[in-house]
């Protein structure tokens, strides 16, 4: 796949606190924050903003690294430029002071800025609310945006951060302890629903992180851990990024249904109607 020339999605910029950030648009409808893993906007994650933009959604990236619509597939680019490229991109994270790499316990400072955008969005679409999506490094922003309550639909896909490095890392997610209460209080409250997405084996989440999601939030937490086998094996990395890198889109292959168990959740919660909702609902629920 060659590099994405950003034809179909709108370029515009968002400013809060100070801080200036491009964003990429497509679509109408509520608005879903897609957060991008590293090293930035691909064409994959431009494909899957064309689906949540296609089930009536708006979809919303702010671009936080990377250049947008470049790609890094090793098969397409050579393993060289992909290599250098995903860590020129990781050595600005890692100095940044709006990336929390290692400490635990806390939420990224960029955070701030992605819940404005956020509730920004939420005027301009309407809706009863908005989604978000982040993925490996920023797959645990999405969580600590839901503390606010414009926020319904928060996927963590294959969350990252902070880097296993310890037992102690592995064995958490990048929200601060008072955020996490909020959302954790918005579930009991609100009935409020967060999904998590990875792949058996993935060394960048490990299972203890997503048992520690299932401790905090209880049946508030959906898990979809995947085998390694569902991974598509034309891709050159080990299995990680499951809507994007590694998704074998095709009906009846575990990451396609996961995707749609994406896309499922931005419908129900941002453009059906609570009676929708309801009836659709299976019996017992």
């Amino acid at each position: 796949m060659a590099d994405h020339d950003l034809t179909g999605f709108d370029r515009e910029t968002f400013t809060h606190g100070g801080v200036t950030r491009r964003t990429l648009r497509r679509g109408t409808g509520p608005a879903v924050i897609v957060i991008t893993e590293v090293p930035g906007i691909t064409p994959k994650v431009l494909r899957f903003a064309e689906r949540v933009a296609a089930i009536g959604c708006t979809a919303v990236l702010p671009v936080l690294f990377g250049t947008p619509g470049r790609e890094v597939d090793p098969t397409e680019v050579g393993w060289l430029k992909s290599t250098l490229y995903t860590a020129s991109t990781m050595r600005k994270i890692c100095v940044s002071r709006e990336f929390t790499v290692l400490a635990t316990g806390k939420s990224s400072p960029v955070v701030t800025w992605l819940r404005a955008l956020a509730a920004h969005e939420h005027e301009r679409c309407g809706g009863p609310g908005v989604g978000a999506v982040g993925m490996c490094l920023t797959g645990g922003f999405a969580l600590a945006m839901a503390v606010d309550d414009r926020l319904l639909a928060p996927v963590v896909s294959q969350p990252s951060l902070p880097l296993a490095v310890t037992r102690s890392r592995a064995g958490g997610i990048d929200i601060s302890a008072e955020d996490l209460a909020t959302v954790r209080g918005r579930c009991e409250r609100e009935g409020l629903q967060v999904m998590g997405l990875r792949f058996h084996g993935d060394r960048l989440v490990p299972r203890d992180r997503f048992a520690f999601l299932r401790r905090e939030l209880g049946d508030a937490f959906t898990a979809v851990e995947l085998p390694a086998s569902a991974a598509n094996p034309r891709s050159a990395m080990a299995p990680h990024s499951v809507l994007t890198e590694h998704l074998v889109d095709e009906p009846g292959q575990p990451t396609r249904e996961a995707l749609d168990d994406v896309l499922d959740l931005f419908r129900k919660r941002l453009l059906e109607s609570p009676d929708e909702a309801d009836r659709k609902a299976p019996a017992g629920n």
